[in-house]
This record gives structure tokens, sequence and C-alpha cells, in this order.
């Protein structure tokens, strides 16, 4: 299929990020908006933190469709959107936001602006990165939270979204692991605030336990000189059914390694990465995305020789 030409008329989205780079988003978010037949264009665009308030205030007014944020921009997005969807004001970070014009007919996304622009856009910021988790680990592992015990690694940015997305799905039991206890120790506050009956516990669970999940929400395996991201002394991994890993390249991180010699099923985080964009896409655009033509695309350019070394969203 061919990419028809940028013209007077094409609208834009994309990924704000410091670094992008090396983002996966462009190669399959336009493949999707491609096969759907839209005149728009996703692009990956550096945006220094101390910039992103006015970055995002420039694609208001230059028209933009909407916008994905990476890292580092998920929390300072959360402040800055002027609104916020209610289960990612829970999560306290967005990675998505869809722009809206006050019309006769009320607040409308631009793709139902027409030829005319408002004079009045506003924000609106969603995680979409939320449910991607949800949806990967049903797909790739037949994984359903509720009633599970689950042993997250990391509780950043991503292991916090995870943890309160799992508590949100019916976990009966969470294991936070950080090397910054402090964090640790905020989220299951949090957790145990809005889900007074999710046991929720920090470290390892005892040596007699097993679990549902091991996910790993770190950034460890990325590298091949990393360490692994969990202490195998006091955790063994034959004492997990599943395990996940967010990270998507390489295919096959050393914690993933590890995971399926103990006899663990596994996965690793192209599907999350995936999810996070096509339920971005379908928000921008109103329609259901192409799944499979955007999963072919992204797998085509995250495990092509020629792709990039590092890995971002």
């Amino acid at each position: 299929m061919n990419t028809p030409p940028i013209n007077a008329s094409t609208r834009y989205c994309g990924l704000f990020g410091c670094p992008v780079r090396h983002s996966a988003s462009p190669a399959f978010q336009n493949a999707g908006i491609l096969a759907m037949g839209l005149n728009w264009r996703y692009l990956a665009l550096e945006v220094l933190p101390e910039n992103l308030p006015g970055a995002i205030e420039g694609a208001k007014a230059m028209g933009f469709i909407g916008l994905n944020l990476t890292v580092p921009h998920k929390e300072q997005a959360f402040r800055l959107a002027d609104e916020v969807e209610d289960s990612a004001r829970l999560l306290g970070s967005i990675n998505t936001l869809l722009f809206e014009g006050l019309t006769e007919e009320g607040w409308l996304p631009v793709r139902d602006w027409g030829g005319n622009t408002p004079r009045q856009i506003r924000s609106v910021g969603y995680n979409t990165d939320a449910e991607a988790i949800i949806r990967a680990l049903g797909e790739d592992l037949g994984f359903s939270p509720a009633g599970k015990k689950i042993l997250i690694l990391g509780t950043g940015g991503a292991g916090r979204v995870a943890a309160l997305r799992l508590a949100t799905e019916g976990a009966a039991v969470l294991y936070l692991v950080n090397r910054t206890l402090s964090k640790a120790e905020s989220l299951r506050r949090e957790i145990e605030t809005h889900y007074p009956a999710l046991r929720v516990h920090i470290g390892y669970p005892p040596q007699t336990e097993t679990v549902d999940l091991v996910m790993n929400s770190t950034s460890l395996g990325l590298r091949e000189a990393d360490p692994l991201p969990w202490d195998g002394q006091q955790f063994c991994l034959k004492r997990s059914a599943l395990a996940f890993d967010m990270i998507y390249r390489p295919a096959c991180t050393p914690f993933l390694e590890a995971a399926r010699a103990a006899g663990c099923r596994s996965a690793n985080g192209l599907s999350m990465l995936l999810y996070q964009g096509v339920t971005a896409l379908k928000l921008w655009s109103g329609a259901e995305p192409p799944v499979e033509t955007m999963r072919a695309a992204l797998r085509e350019h995250v495990y092509s020789p020629s792709s990039p070394a590092l890995p971002h969203a």
C-alpha cells in the first residue's frame, strides 16, 4: 500500500519524549493510520522536560489530533492536561492526550472539526498503558489478575501503573520489590487506601510460598551488562507459573531466559507496547484500528536486523 503524499489537509499526531530517536511508535502507528485511510502522520519529537508545557500548547495551536507521552513526561503531562479521564486520575500519570475544540455542538475531537478550527481547544489526558498491560497478559499468557498472587519487580512509573491496575482487576496479593524502599512503601499505602481488601507486602514472598505471576517493570535487561532484576537467593522462579517482562527488545532478556529455564510460561512487552498505541489511535480516530497490521509493522521494525538498539515507547 503506497503512502499518499502530505498535503495542506494532513493532520498530525505524535510522541513527545526525551529521547525518542529509537521509538518504535511511528512505524506501527503510521501503518495503522495508512490502513485506516486517514490523511494523518504520526511523528516522534524530542522535547526536553522544561519545554513540555510550550510543546503541548504548540501542538494544540497547530491542530494536532493528539499526542502520546513517554519517559520522562508522563507525570508532568498529567499535571498539564486540561482534563483527565477518571481512571488515569487514579494512576497519576498519562501517556495519551486527545485534543478537543469547543464548537456549537460542544467539545468535539479534532477529527470532527471539518474545515474550521475552534478558538478554544483543550487537552484530555488518558492512560492507555494500564489497559495495555492487562490486554497483553491475557493475550500472551492467558492470565486474569482476579484472585491471583503477583510479584512485581520495580515500583517506578511502569511498575506503579501495573500495580494499581492489577489491584483494580481484583488481584488478591501483591509483592512489591524495589531498590528504593520508600517508593515501594508509598505505593503500598496508596493501594491499601483504595483497595483495603488487597494484601500488599514489601519484598519477596516467603520461601514456602508460590505466586501466579512475576512481572519485571524495571529497565534491567535492556543492555547486556545489566544485572538480573531479581535476587535469586530470595526468590526462585520455579515458584511462579508465569513471567512477564515489560522490556520488548531484546526479545528474550536474561530474566525471561531464566524464567523459561525454570519452567515458567513467559512473554515480553511487545504486546503491551502495541495495545497502548492501538487504544490511543482508537481514541483519536473514533474507529477500531487494524491491530494485526500494526502488530506486523511493529514486529518488523523492532526485530529487523537494522532496528535501532535502544527501545522506547
